[in-house]
């Protein structure tokens, strides 16, 4: 008995000398850039804008979450791809499986990787970007179909994961922020989803309700749901930031700079409503409407 006593007391001593594991939390961004690839694009009244912006977000990919020069290893992402045609192009650090020095030295662009290094790679997505806008249109696709198509079957959304080198335990967090290039109009063909269906008839009865009812866009949406476009719950919402990058309105006379309709019925304004209301009822953990 005594040595049992002994040897359980020995376990314990052995036990309470290990040394503690390290916890350590490290966050990465996964950037997706989507494109409805509308008519907008060829609108010489309203010109496509989407390249450029979709530059200033490379630029910021490089210099904010990988920062060569600065940031030792890291595992972000920057993704892009269109709806209907298979055209997509990425560049996911985590996916170069090299060694720490020469992982940095294809970060910086420097020594082996001089020249085909982060920049060369970078480069080399924005004139992929730049080929597809050049090439591809389309007239009206059932985008929140395909949204929620994409995020649930495409595995372009990054979970959080613990990784254990040694007596360390590493918390990798993404961040997953979605930048959808689109008009918001949700119109398509006949044979699509109509749940998903928004465009000009639904916009006009909105407005119709908010003026007869003497109510702005959100009270006429809580009052009357059957307005706007169901939510569509899922787990991996949670982890997205939706960003929604409008690019024009279509009720404004460019040419006079003045609006169809008046402040707070705008076609923009109600489609940002509604988008809102659907992201927020959706469970998206984030969401911004940018108007150009």
């Amino acid at each position: 008995m005594k040595r049992s006593i002994v040897l359980f007391s020995l376990i314990l001593f052995v036990a309470s000398c290990r040394p503690k594991p390290v916890i350590e939390n490290l966050t990465y961004q996964n950037i997706i850039i989507l494109s409805d690839m509308s008519n907008r694009i060829g609108n010489t009244v309203f010109p496509n804008k989407d390249t450029a912006i979709i530059k200033e977000i490379v630029n910021y990919f490089e210099k904010n979450c990988v920062k060569p020069g600065i940031k030792i290893s890291d595992r972000s992402k920057i993704y892009f791809s269109t709806f209907t045609i298979n055209n997509h192009t990425s560049v996911d650090i985590e996916k170069f499986d090299y060694s720490i020095k020469d992982k940095q030295s294809f970060v910086n662009s420097t020594g082996n990787y001089k020249n085909s290094g982060l920049k060369e790679m970078l480069i080399q997505f924005e004139d992929s970007v730049r080929l597809i806008y050049s090439k591809e249109r389309n007239p009206g696709l059932d985008l929140i179909s395909m949204l929620i198509e994409k995020i649930n079957n495409e595995n372009i959304i990054k979970k959080n994961h613990t990784i254990k080198i040694g007596n360390k335990e590493i918390n990798l967090n993404y961040i997953n922020t979605i930048y959808l290039f689109t008009d918001g109009y949700l119109e398509f063909s006949k044979n699509s989803n109509q749940n998903f269906y928004f465009g000009v008839p639904q916009i006009e009865k909105i407005r119709n309700y908010c003026l007869a009812n003497k109510m702005n866009i959100n009270e006429a949406l809580s009052s009357n749901p059957n307005l706007g476009i169901p939510a569509y719950r899922s787990p991996l919402n949670s982890l997205i930031n939706l960003h929604v990058l409008e690019t024009h309105e279509r009720d404004k006379n460019v040419s006079e700079i003045n609006y169809k309709n008046g402040p707070g019925l705008r076609d923009n304004e109600i489609l940002q409503a509604v988008w809102t209301k659907w992201a927020n009822d959706s469970g998206f953990n984030n969401f911004l409407w940018a108007k150009y």
